[in-house]
């Protein structure tokens, strides 16, 4: 059965460049713009309330954060921290959430009860739009994060207890920074180009991934190990690919198991493009374990759920899929949501909050693109039996097996 059209969620003013969930509140964080200085369209970063509305997840403005000239291209978050690559920086930025003040009644009393969600102003104002909450910002840190000719922060990430920031750019240099004094740690050359992508690991290990074909484990400034994921592929040269995106995933059902994830796209364009690959690798000793096409569609971003189960792909035409990550088979596929370039994605958590919103369905994942809008895809749960009819239908074969023997021939038993 083909997936449903995903709904729309959200329309913001500016092109969306990136979308975070907070892993235990019902809010989607999206930033972006379209560079104000030169084109007059506003920058910002704009905080959503997720909730369930007669069955269906919307999304409604909680906050406008204007950033001002600078457009918010990568994004991190860790509670409520958000460290935002902005140009050649890092901005860091703490937010907090507090229910409004009930209004006072006529008597001068405050009125008790839930307060009516108003109705909705115009897109992009820095005003509340649902009484739920309400959203204050602070600027905490600035940090230059690249000093290319064109300099652009391009991957940010915290590490698992939230003690370190890492960055990487267009100058090829990853830099660590000590979170939250951001004092910087370290800092070395870690491609010839621009960094893509930035995992960590296991052990205090970094992999990334460059625009100069390798996909690297480092442990500190040292290099572990390159990763050939074609080395099974001997039809494949080396130079036809280069890595676009690395992630770390848990594994399901199997506490403290990881595995690496990562995406290998065509080097050039051609007439008849060739497909793009995923591949899956043992999250301790980084051996390939399996690697499958994707798709002709060129992918642009990646995501995985919390849990490590699906797999989220966003492509240059719009074009969104979800994988399972044992198989890394395709289960969801449309064609052209966006039908321009998907730059961001991020799976609902599976958190309560987060199963309150699914609603049943098995993920959701939210994707924005340069249309300036969020949209939800949903996989709804696929149907099994359980265990109990299953062992019950069996019982059923074998005696209906027994009792076509005996009438097959006579005597049998």
């Amino acid at each position: 059965m083909a997936p449903r059209r995903p709904a729309e969620l959200y329309r913001a003013p500016f092109p969306l460049y990136t979308v975070r969930l907070h892993p235990r509140r019902p809010l989607a964080i999206t930033a972006g713009g379209g560079g104000a200085a030169k084109t007059g369209i506003r920058n910002g970063v704009h905080f959503l309330q997720l909730e369930q509305i007669g069955g269906q997840l919307s999304a409604s403005l909680l906050h406008s954060h204007d950033t001002e000239t600078r457009a918010t291209m990568t994004m991190a978050l860790a509670d409520d921290i958000i460290a935002a690559g902005q140009d050649a920086s890092c901005h860091i930025l703490r937010f907090s959430l507090r229910a409004p003040e009930p209004a006072a009644g006529r008597n001068g009393s405050r009125e008790k009860g839930p307060r009516k969600r108003k109705g909705p102003s115009p897109v992009g104002q820095d005003e509340t739009q649902s009484q739920t909450s309400e959203v204050t910002v602070e600027s905490l840190h600035s940090v230059r994060t690249d000093f290319s000719p064109d300099a652009l922060q391009k991957a940010v990430r915290f590490n698992a207890d939230c003690s370190l920031l890492v960055t990487g750019g267009a100058d090829g240099f990853l830099r660590l920074w000590e979170f939250p004094s951001m004092k910087k740690t370290l800092e070395f050359k870690a491609h010839d180009g621009e960094i893509e992508d930035i995992a960590l690991g296991p052990d205090n290990k970094v992999v990334t991934a460059g625009r100069d074909f390798q996909c690297c484990v480092w442990q500190q400034d040292q290099l572990v190990m390159g990763l050939c994921w074609n080395e099974n592929l001997p039809g494949i040269p080396d130079r036809a690919y280069r890595y676009q995106a690395c992630r770390f995933g848990t594994v399901e059902d199997n506490a403290g198991a990881l595995r690496l994830y990562t995406v290998q796209v065509p080097h050039k364009r051609e007439r008849r493009p060739p497909p793009c690959y995923l591949t899956k690798w043992d999250g301790k000793s980084f051996l390939p374990l399996l690697t499958r096409p994707c798709g002709t569609e060129v992918i642009s971003c990646f995501s995985i759920s919390d849990s490590g189960t699906f797999l989220g792909l966003g492509t240059v035409t719009g074009s969104v899929a979800i994988h399972i990550a044992f198989s890394l088979q395709r289960l969801y596929y449309v064609k052209e949501a966006h039908g321009i370039v998907v730059t961001d994605m991020a799976f609902v958590p599976e958190s309560r909050h987060g199963r309150e919103l699914l609603a049943g369905n098995e993920a959701a994942l939210l994707s924005v693109a340069v249309d300036s809008r969020c949209k939800l895809h949903l996989l709804p749960s696929r149907r099994s039996l359980p265990v109990w009819l299953l062992l019950l239908l069996c019982a059923g074969l074998i005696v209906a097996a027994i009792l076509l023997l005996q009438l097959t021939f006579p005597g049998f038993l």
